[in-house]
């Protein structure tokens, strides 16, 4: 579509100014099939430099729905096919076109989050993510940045950030046959939010600091890859 190659191209040449991005892991996301791609959200610069370079592949996410008010970010989010999420109440609807998305073959990027931190160290994990992934049945890649945390002091003192991304290795959400209650999804959701602190230094991990406390249970790393957890910290019962 050549509005979104149109708004991709003059995003990538406008943070390229104002940011030297270390985007060199991005080769690691797959080219093809359902993919949702979980990470920390940091500001308003992670969208832009996602979806510019991730391009041609087709990338989505959940916005928050207040944002159409502003007609600018409103046709921004239109080019890039974001879906509107209602938030504080279950969006059925935003749901269905997450799934809806993974489904067609996109890649669905979410923050489990929830909201930007602003400082880039992590926030709990919301369990939302959870039964997409579990109705999709879409592999689940782990994906971080940071270095933006520091863009407004930077650009008052008319610096570049540098801002860099780090992507892990994919895996799959696994029930093992339980009930997934609201304690088994705030459990996986934690466990997908410990393979993201994995990947980011130390003064970055916040609240999933302390990676000795990771569990594994609910999640399937395919044949070939590992977890992103160091070996020796990984607990899987």
């Amino acid at each position: 579509m050549f509005a979104q190659w149109l708004v991709n191209t003059t995003l990538r040449g406008l943070t390229d100014v104002i940011c030297r991005v270390d985007d060199a892991q991005l080769e690691r996301v797959p080219q093809h099939g359902p993919l949702i791609v979980v990470a920390n959200h940091i500001n308003f610069l992670d969208a832009p430099v996602l979806f510019s370079r991730v391009h041609p592949r087709r990338v989505t996410g959940f916005v928050k729905s207040e944002t159409w008010q502003n007609p600018t970010l409103g046709l921004l989010f239109d080019v890039w096919k974001t879906i509107p999420l209602e938030r504080g109440a279950a969006d059925v609807g935003a749901f269905r076109e997450g799934l809806a998305a993974l489904e067609e073959g996109a890649i669905l990027a979410v923050a489990p989050e929830g909201t930007r931190s602003g400082h880039g160290r992590l926030q709990p994990g919301r369990p939302g993510v959870v039964l997409l992934a579990l109705h999709s049945g879409a592999p689940i890649l782990p994906l971080v940045y940071y270095g933006a945390e520091r863009f407004h002091d930077n650009v008052r003192r008319l610096r570049r950030t540098d801002f860099r991304i780090v992507v892990g290795q994919p895996f799959y959400l696994d029930a093992r046959g339980v009930k997934v209650t609201r304690d088994v999804r705030q459990t996986m959701v934690d466990e997908m939010m410990y393979q993201i602190a994995a990947l980011l230094p130390p003064d970055y991990r916040g609240v999933y600091a302390d990676l000795a406390s990771a569990t594994e249970h609910y999640l399937h790393f395919p044949d070939g890859s590992a977890s992103n957890l160091p070996r020796q910290r990984i607990i899987t019962d």
